[in-house]
């Protein structure tokens, strides 16, 4: 179960794709943003949702609405993925999985990231979550069909 929409979403340091430490706080204070938890980089399911993200990030930007993924894979790793597919946005590093857990976004037994999306407002407050595990391109569009009834 994600966490609840209109409350506040938990505060988080971890490295990023560009090299320094990304802090929800600082990086993206003052400004609605989009955080998506995904399983595994290199993976089909994976590699389609980040795509669909890249694909759709002009719909985000001109919103001024940032976006960050994170999984439990290394910065080489996550790294290796944003060259490869190009995408705009930054990866960040939860090896330990302590993000991911306070996002309720592991798996119990596996320690694996659920793939779960959050869009937040300018107060980071949760205002939508998306939640399901084996269609990654939905989260893009349910988060779209969200920040198009926000701009109403």
């Amino acid at each position: 179960m994600a966490l609840q929409k209109n409350t506040k979403a938990p505060d988080f340091s971890l490295p990023s794709t560009s090299g320094d430490l990304f802090k929800l706080s600082e990086n993206f204070k003052g400004k609605s943003a989009l955080i998506f938890f995904y399983p595994k980089d290199q993976t089909k399911g994976c590699t389609q949702e980040v795509c669909s993200f890249r694909d759709n990030f002009s719909v985000f930007s001109s919103l001024e609405i940032p976006i960050v993924g994170i999984s439990r894979d290394s910065i080489a790793s996550h790294q290796e993925f944003k060259k490869m597919h190009r995408l705009p946005f930054e990866l960040l590093c939860d090896e330990d999985g302590s993000v991911c857990k306070q996002y309720k976004a592991l798996m119990p037994l596996i320690k694996m990231p659920k793939r779960i999306t959050y869009l937040l407002n300018a107060q980071h407050e949760i205002v939508a979550v998306h939640e399901g595990l084996f269609d990654g391109p939905a989260h893009v569009k349910a988060m779209m069909e969200e920040v198009k009834a926000l701009e109403k």
